[in-house]
């Protein structure tokens, strides 16, 4: 089945925030909701489409994927750099606003991971288990020329050659050489899908967060995982993430930074969505 048939089996769904909205996509039928996952920088909730499938027909889970503040149909955040923050507030919104009550796994990727550990350091109560995909260690902590050039690389790039020439540039950095076509187009059209004013606040907030002082008061077990050949966040990069947090490194195979994609099994089985994910999950 295509990424595309996937996807129509996991049409956007829209909840109300006040005057904000949220969009995100769903699987499972589970009573309660025990997974929420978090794309990346250049993604939307369609990155998460194997995981979907993965938690379809299944009666123990309920997995959402959001589309972050300013992608996809969701309503961007106020200001022109929001902090992780006002990110990890907006999800937490979003999940009372659908009633979730029970601590859930929570799945961030690239700079999804950013919004995943303020998230669980605000509630800790609210998350069980925190699993940081290729995770975005942010800049916060970089010499400020360095900070300055990476975001004026970044926006320079996408104000010359908009969302579509974006796509062109990028989307084949994302996963391996390896990876097949299919995989390639699906990263490439979603990102030409970009909205420019949420991918420069999302590119801000990479600019001033700081991975690793959150991680430090988070309560909740984490797990890192990333591909070998993930040219965007390496694996040494993901590895000192690991070290910091007194976990093992999970080695996702030779997969590029999509890794939810291009490493979708092994992903579904490490957030709790394979054969024995019930087991998992408990």
């Amino acid at each position: 089945m295509t990424l595309q048939r996937i996807l129509e089996q996991h049409p956007l769904r829209h909840a109300q925030l006040g005057v904000a909205r949220v969009s995100y996509r769903d699987a499972g039928t589970g009573a309660a909701v025990t997974h929420v996952l978090l794309h990346g920088i250049g993604s939307a909730s369609g990155s998460w489409a194997l995981q979907l499938q993965a938690a379809q027909h299944r009666a123990d889970c309920r997995v959402l994927a959001w589309d972050a503040p300013g992608y996809g149909d969701s309503t961007a955040l106020p200001g022109a750099a929001p902090n992780a923050g006002a990110y990890a507030q907006r999800l937490w919104d979003w999940v009372d606003v659908l009633g979730a009550t029970a601590p859930l796994t929570l799945v961030g990727h690239s700079l999804g991971a950013v919004i995943a550990a303020r998230a669980a350091r605000l509630q800790p109560a609210r998350v069980c288990r925190l699993v940081l995909l290729a995770p975005a260690r942010g800049y916060g902590q970089a010499p400020e020329a360095e900070r300055r050039r990476k975001l004026d690389e970044r926006l320079t790039l996408l104000a010359q050659m908009g969302p579509q020439g974006l796509a062109r540039e990028r989307a084949g950095a994302m996963l391996s050489p390896g990876a097949a076509p299919e995989l390639v187009d699906a990263v490439r059209e979603t990102m030409a899908r970009l909205d420019p004013a949420g991918y420069t606040q999302a590119a801000r907030l990479l600019d001033q967060s700081d991975l690793l002082a959150d991680l430090a008061h988070v309560t909740a077990p984490v797990d890192v995982a990333s591909g070998s050949a993930d040219a965007i966040t390496p694996p040494a990069a993901c590895q000192a993430v690991a070290r910091h947090v007194g976990r093992p490194w999970h080695d996702l195979g030779p997969v590029g930074h999509a890794c939810p994609l291009e490493a979708a099994a092994a992903v579904a089985a490490l957030i709790g969505l394979g054969p024995e994910a019930q087991e998992l999950h408990r």
